[in-house]
C-alpha cells in the first residue's frame, strides 16, 4: 500500500475539545504539541477560530474554541516543524478576527460547511487565501447529501483557491465502499485539488476508511490521539503513525503522551466505540441522540433506543400521550 504521500492532521484539541468543551489545560496542549512534533505529525489543529460574539456559551469554554492569536504565542512560544490548524464553521466566524498569516502562528485554516452553504464557505476560502493561508474546505455530512448537489457544489470549488476538499463522514456510517465511491467522485470533479478524509468510528471503521481512501490517493488524513473526538471518535493517531508506510512517523512520542495524559483523561470523559454510537451510525444519524442517552440514566438501555430510533412515529405518539394538561 503506497502512503508515502500521506499528511497526518491531528485533530486531538479540536474534536476532542466537543467531549469535554475544550477544558484542556496549557500543559496538556504544550505536551500534545511537543509529542506531535517529536512524532513527525505533519499539522496540529489547535481548536476553533470561530468569534465568540457570535455564538451562545462562549463564557464556559475553554480557549481553544475560540482561539486568540495572543494567547496561542504564549502557548507555543517556539514552532516546530509541526503546523498549526485552525477550524472555522459558516455564520460563526468574523473574518476581520482572522489575522494575516504573517501575523498569526497558524498556517492553516479549514472551513467546515454542510452541502446549501458551500458558495459562503469559498467565499470565506478567498478571504484566507488572500491573507496566506493554507486552505481546505470541509463539507459535512456527505451521507446525506444529494449527488445532484454535490455536483453543483463541485463545478464552484474546482474555480475556487481552495486547496485541499474534505470526504467527511460526519456520522460514522460510511464503510470501504463509500469511501471508494465519495473519493472517486471528488477525484473526478476536482481533478485540480487535493483531498482530505475525515472519520468517525461509530462502527469501528475509522481506521479502515482512513486507510481506504490513503490507498487510493486521499492526501490529508485526520485523526486524534487515542481517538479522542465527539461521540465515537476518529480515526486514532497512533494507528496512523505505526501503520502508514512513511519512515518520518514515530510512535513512541505519543504513547508517552497517552501514557501521561490521554489515561486520565479517559477516566474523567467518555467517547469512543459505543452501542448507541452504532446504532446511530447504522441508521445514518447525527450522534446527538446518543449523546443524550449516555448522558441520560437510560444509558445501556440498548434495545429501547434502537426501537425508538427505528420506529420514530411510536416514538412521538408516546411524547404525545405524556405530556402533561
Amino acid at each position: 500500500m503506497k502512503t508515502n504521500h500521506c499528511k497526518i492532521i491531528d485533530c486531538t484539541i479540536r474534536d476532542g475539545g466537543l467531549v469535554n468543551n475544550w477544558d484542556f489545560s496549557v500543559e496538556f496542549v504544550q505536551s500534545l504539541y511537543a509529542s506531535l512534533n517529536e512524532a513527525g505529525v505533519d499539522y496540529m489543529e489547535i481548536g476553533y477560530k470561530n468569534s465568540p460574539k457570535l455564538l451562545k456559551g462562549a463564557d464556559e469554554a475553554g480557549p481553544w474554541r475560540f482561539l486568540d492569536d495572543n494567547f496561542l504565542k504564549k502557548v507555543i512560544p517556539q514552532k516546530g516543524t509541526t503546523k498549526l490548524s485552525a477550524l472555522v464553521d459558516i455564520g460563526r466566524v468574523d473574518e476581520n478576527d482572522i489575522l494575516p498569516r504573517s501575523e498569526s502562528l497558524l498556517d492553516l485554516i479549514r472551513i467546515a460547511c454542510y452541502i446549501k452553504d458551500v458558495d459562503k464557505a469559498i467565499d470565506l476560502v478567498r478571504v484566507f487565501h488572500e491573507r496566506g493561508y493554507e486552505t481546505t474546505l470541509n463539507i459535512m455530512a456527505l451521507s446525506n447529501v444529494m449527488e445532484n448537489d454535490l455536483v453543483e457544489a463541485f463545478a464552484m470549488i474546482k474555480e475556487s483557491p481552495v486547496d485541499a476538499v474534505y470526504v467527511v463522514d460526519s456520522y460514522g456510517s460510511l464503510d470501504h465502499n463509500d469511501i471508494h465511491y465519495l473519493v472517486n467522485k471528488f477525484k473526478e470533479h476536482l481533478p485540480n485539488k487535493r483531498l482530505g478524509v475525515h472519520t468517525h468510528n461509530n462502527m469501528q471503521l475509522a481506521f479502515s476508511n482512513t486507510l481506504v481512501a490513503a490507498e487510493i490517493g486521499v492526501e490529508l488524513l485526520d485523526a486524534s490521539v487515542y481517538g479522542m473526538g465527539r461521540g465515537a471518535g476518529n480515526c486514532p493517531t497512533e494507528l496512523l503513525l505505526t501503520h502508514l508506510k512513511n519512515s518520518k512517523y514515530q510512535l513512541r512520542p505519543v504513547l508517552g503522551f497517552i501514557e501521561n495524559f490521554m489515561l486520565q483523561t479517559r477516566e474523567k470523559w467518555e467517547w469512543g466505540y459505543l452501542i448507541p454510537y452504532l446504532v446511530t451510525g447504522t441508521l445514518d444519524e447525527h450522534p446527538r441522540s446518543a449523546m443524550a442517552l449516555l448522558a441520560s440514566e437510560d444509558r445501556d438501555k440498548y434495545l429501547q433506543f434502537y426501537d425508538q430510533m427505528t420506529t420514530p412515529e411510536v416514538n412521538f405518539s408516546q411524547k404525545i400521550q405524556k405530556r402533561p394538561e
